[in-house]
């Protein structure tokens, strides 16, 4: 893997990761059920794309 490659997947991991925290925190502080239940979906897909571009490495 090349340098800008590396680059590339730490800058994604790190946007996942800033993702993933403000779904589980907005999904926590939502009282709508049905709003709650999708941003929750929404932290388990970007929780899987962090793995994948985790693997990368």
């Amino acid at each position: 893997m090349t340098q800008k490659e590396l680059l590339y997947v730490e800058d994604a991991l790190g946007h996942e990761n800033f993702m993933k925290s403000c779904s589980k925190k907005t999904s926590s502080q939502l009282t709508d059920t049905t709003l709650s239940t999708f941003i929750g979906e929404l932290e388990q897909k970007h929780t899987e794309l962090f793995n994948k571009f985790l693997n990368l490495l």
